[in-house]
């Protein structure tokens, strides 16, 4: 069983023991000192919340209202919906924050407390903090009889979410529309099961496939969105002669797309290809993470526009786009940030600005995929064994390439002339991952094995 407390919220295996797995006491300790830090930090008494398809989902989601409710907090519940919607709505709702349910990419085991300031966006390391010290010192107070919060169900949130899409400037609903779109679309038996198909028709695209949409929380598949777990979708758009194929994971936070012939168009592509279209329109800076494609530096450069790094995770991406004003920024998985529309990681605008892309392009996946810089990349992790140091370890790295260029604001990535590797601990899973990128396959997969080999022998994995 697994507990992990990070930048990407309360994260645990459901079932176990309390501290080593997501329990109902943890679920209270850590919601009950979320909501008296957030209304402390604003005056506010309302929180937001919202969940994906887990099968634990109702048993969470009726543990942190109830939690919220003691504490004197009246609470909007969207019910099922995705992270980016529940982002959009806490400031619709003026509330003090918002908690969301979900474990984004990992198994059906897992999931999560992701927890967002007033302005929808996910709180910051130092306000972690604050919540994870004020959890462990035990000191919440709550209300009596007269003064628990009330509960609204609201489930208007998703239409409102689209609405905004339908409003940006650069979101061409009549483009799509006139190009016809087949689409085929994978949700891992999640939200976007509902959430992408109304989308799309709201754009004007009328033919669609729908694999693993029912939203049940039973995923079909690994939800993770990455080509070994998507031969359903790549299978759905060959065998109906779709034009593209849309998967998102169980939040709808991340997006990949299927090419024509059922090849994968590649989830650090998304965002090149939404970065493109947009710089094309609105010139202006990009972010992306340390682990994410060169393609998006490229691009942003030969547009005459700065690229900037950042470490992994979705608050300090932001906290990156923030601090050069980039127009677009996000993750190499699939992660999509788009500013104009709000702070965070959203799949469904990632998908209208994509279709208004290919729209004016009038290409094919695979053609417009080959008009951008060709780099290959290797994902791979270590599991992590009790009591293995992994500073320690990522600093011996460091040492041992410490006359080739590297950056450490998020374990030590090396910048060799034909490519890169990235190590570092997962802030999601018991792991660390070693992300590389080359000009061919054979060449990333060459360098991956080659730093696993090294990580391991200095652990002590291997002889």
């Amino acid at each position: 069983m697994t507990l992990i407390k990070s930048i990407s919220g309360i994260r645990g295996t459901i079932g176990g023991s309390a501290g080593n797995g997501l329990t109902p006491f943890d679920i209270l300790k850590y919601t009950a000192a979320f909501g008296q830090w957030a209304v402390s930090k604003t005056g506010i008494k309302t929180i937001v919340i919202g969940r994906d398809a887990r099968i634990s989902g109702p048993m969470v989601s009726s543990l942190v209202v109830g939690t919220l409710q003691s504490l004197g907090i009246d609470v909007v519940d969207l019910g099922l919906s995705t992270t980016p919607t529940v982002e959009m709505a806490v400031p619709a709702e003026k509330a003090a924050g918002g908690i969301i349910l979900t474990a984004s990419h990992n198994p059906k085991e897992w999931n999560a407390l992701k927890l967002l300031n007033h302005k929808g966006e996910f709180i910051s390391a130092a306000d972690g903090a604050e919540v994870l010290a004020l959890a462990d010192s035990g000191e919440i107070n709550f209300a009596e009889v007269d003064d628990l919060g009330k509960v609204t169900v609201d489930d208007t949130y998703l239409q409102k979410h689209i609405d905004a899409i339908l409003a940006l400037p650069l979101v061409d609903k009549a483009a799509i529309a006139a190009a016809n779109f087949s689409v085929a679309v994978d949700a891992v038996n999640s939200s976007g099961g509902f959430a992408v198909p109304a989308l799309l028709n709201a754009l004007g695209v009328q033919t669609i496939y729908k694999v693993a949409c029912e939203p049940h929380g039973n995923f079909e598949h690994n939800p993770e969105p990455l080509p070994a777990h998507l031969a359903g979708l790549s299978a759905a758009v060959t065998l109906n002669s779709a034009q593209l194929g849309i998967a998102v994971d169980p939040d709808v936070d991340r997006l990949c797309f299927v090419s024509e012939d059922g090849s994968m168009f590649g989830e650090e592509y998304t965002l090149v290809a939404i970065a493109d279209y947009i710089l094309k329109h609105t010139p202006g800076n990009t972010v992306s993470n340390l682990s994410s494609t060169r393609a998006l530096r490229d691009v942003t450069q030969n547009s005459g526009n700065t690229y900037t790094a950042a470490a992994v995770g979705e608050v300090n991406v932001i906290e990156a786009m923030k601090a050069t004003n980039a127009i677009i920024g996000g993750e190499g998985n699939g992660g999509v940030i788009y500013p104009e529309l709000h702070y965070g990681r959203d799949a469904l605008v990632g998908i209208a600005l994509f279709l208004s892309h290919l729209a004016h392009e009038q290409k094919s996946l695979s053609v417009l995929k080959a008009q951008y810089p060709v780099y290959f990349m290797s994902k791979n992790k270590i599991t992590l064994e009790e009591g293995m140091d992994v500073g320690s370890l990522l600093d011996s790295m460091s040492e041992k390439y410490k006359d080739t260029p590297q950056n450490t604001i998020d374990g030590v990535k090396i910048d060799f002339q034909d490519g890169w590797a990235h190590l570092r601990r997962s802030n999601t899973e018991p792991i660390v991952r070693i992300y590389t990128e080359a000009g061919s396959q054979q060449a990333a997969d060459q360098l991956a094995e080659q730093m696993m080999n090294e990580l391991e022998e200095l652990a002590g994995i291997k002889a």
